[in-house]
């Protein structure tokens, strides 16, 4: 395994996710969510399935479509429609810190739906780390903001899409899948415009070249995560996802000229500390084992 070029894959995988969230904020200010998450998943619905032809993979197969297939791309949809949302209503540093939670959910999502073993230590990594995240949004004080709901909607949507895909047959092509992610996406986007009556908007060439630009990097940051994952030692590099965090508070500092507070940093570190801990202890569980 070659960890050095997987642990810089990861990290350019997680500016390039970054610098695309940066151009989806800027657009929101003038452009419908609903558009952009139509012209997003129109984009990257065109070039999965330009890729998966590519490669033989039909998208119309009868094994491709099924109730998990279908069910992982509603989450998608639902994971996006949220997260979009929030980065139109809520800072990104604030977006970014309560999405490091995603890895917390999808652990106990595991255990609570997959039948996974998740022991007393890392329950309790659960629960601190959930408490990192009540520090963030505080809800019942006056600096609760209602828009932060999203976040938590979108990470509920990323751990379920994520828990789905365990269940997908290996034979179904991840571009496959991602083709049909990006269609949901697709599709949520058009319903959002029609159910709050928006129109349409014309772009000027700044807003195309930030679409263009939340396509490529979202679609690079996308293939160095893959690229990533095949060439390292999950063990080694998983834990520099986090470095996502430290890009957002950077871009949030510097292009939205926002100044996270004490408790959203330290609401932020023990959602980190936490979700190592608990990376930590399934290394540990999975060699005992």
């Amino acid at each position: 395994m070659d960890n050095r070029n997987g642990i810089l894959l990861v990290i350019a995988s997680m500016a390039g996710f970054t610098v695309e969230d940066m151009f989806i904020k800027q657009l929101s200010a003038t452009i419908p969510t609903g558009q952009i998450l139509l012209t997003l998943g129109a984009c990257g619905a065109l070039i999965f399935a330009v890729m998966a032809r590519a490669k033989g993979r039909s998208l119309t197969a009868r094994n491709t479509w099924t109730k998990f297939t279908i069910a992982r791309a509603c989450a998608e949809a639902v994971a996006a429609l949220a997260f979009l949302t929030s980065l139109a209503l809520v800072p990104i540093s604030t977006v970014a810190a309560v999405f490091q939670a995603t890895p917390l959910a999808i652990t106990m999502g595991a255990a609570l739906f997959l039948g996974e073993q998740v022991g007393w230590r890392r329950w309790s990594a659960i629960i601190v780390g959930f408490m990192g995240v009540l520090l963030i949004i505080r809800p019942g004080f006056s600096a609760f903001d209602p828009a932060i709901i999203f976040v938590l909607i979108a990470v509920l949507g990323v751990a379920a899409r994520d828990l789905i895909t365990r269940l997908i047959p290996d034979n179904v092509a991840s571009t496959v899948i991602s083709f049909q992610g990006f269609l949901a996406v697709f599709f949520a986007g058009t319903a959002l415009l029609l159910a709050k009556s928006d129109n349409l908007v014309a772009v000027t060439p700044l807003e195309t070249a930030y679409l263009a630009g939340a396509v490529i990097f979202g679609v690079a940051g996308y293939y160095a995560i893959v690229a990533a994952m095949r060439i390292g030692d999950a063990s080694a590099i998983t834990p520099f996802r986090y470095t996502r965090l430290l890009f957002s508070l950077i871009v949030g500092v510097l292009v939205f000229k926002e100044h996270p507070d004490t408790l959203t940093l330290t609401g932020a570190a023990i959602i980190i500390g936490t979700g190592l801990y608990m990376f930590l202890r399934e290394r540990v569980v999975a060699k005992v084992a």
